[in-house]
């Protein structure tokens, strides 16, 4: 997957272990490039938030990811149909349901689909790494963030593991420094639409 599409805006990706800073970069990087960009909010955190009930049992846990999968595509859906013109920002995206999925059946076979088709929806993947990498504690205002420093080490390398077969892969590694990890993120996604847009002129 090279330069932009044709018909659509750049979609991207943001991925990571918990505590990973993903969010707030989204955040900021909304409010750098203001009407250019639309957020995909985080579907898990919406979907808990609002009283979707969340357990460990193995069958709930399989309910529980495929729900999040569908109102993910939807989500994205939703707002490609209503902003067009826009950059889609996607804080995690449909690939994120494996690192979660409990087995012992393939998360993409059991949604009807595959790990290839699901990385292409997406043009670039930025990923940040969890602190819990660095042996930071991860508990913050998150009140849907329930994982352990282990568990978010654990769910961090298991999405790495997917998200890294994209061919636009970005990692952003932990940092003692918020702030610069966070600015990196910045850059990376600064760069990204920067080469999309100027691949998109050049089709034109």
């Amino acid at each position: 997957m090279s330069g932009l599409p044709n018909d659509k805006r750049l979609r991207l990706v943001l991925s990571g272990g918990p505590g990973g800073g993903k969010t707030t970069a989204a955040d900021l990087f909304r409010r750098e490039l203001g009407a250019r960009v639309v957020v995909v909010p985080e579907t898990a955190t919406i979907m808990f938030t609002g009283g979707f009930p969340r357990s460990t049992e193995p069958d709930a846990c399989r309910a529980t990811q495929t729900a999040i999968y569908h109102v993910q595509r939807n989500l994205e859906h939703v707002q490609a149909a209503l902003y067009p013109e826009r950059l889609l920002l996607c804080d995690r995206g449909t690939v994120d349901g494996g690192a979660y999925w409990p087995g012992p059946s393939d998360f993409f076979e059991a949604m009807g689909t595959s790990l290839e088709t699901e990385l292409a929806r997406y043009d670039a993947v930025v990923f940040f790494e969890t602190a819990a990498a660095g042996g930071l504690h991860i508990e913050g205002g998150n009140p849907t963030r329930t994982e352990s420093d282990d568990e978010a080490r654990a769910l961090d390398g298991r999405l790495r593991a997917l998200w890294e077969r994209h061919p636009r892969f970005f990692l952003v590694p932990h940092s003692e420094s918020f702030f610069g990890k966070i600015s990196m993120g910045l850059a990376i996604l600064q760069s990204i639409v920067s080469q999309g847009n100027n691949n998109h002129r050049g089709r034109r």
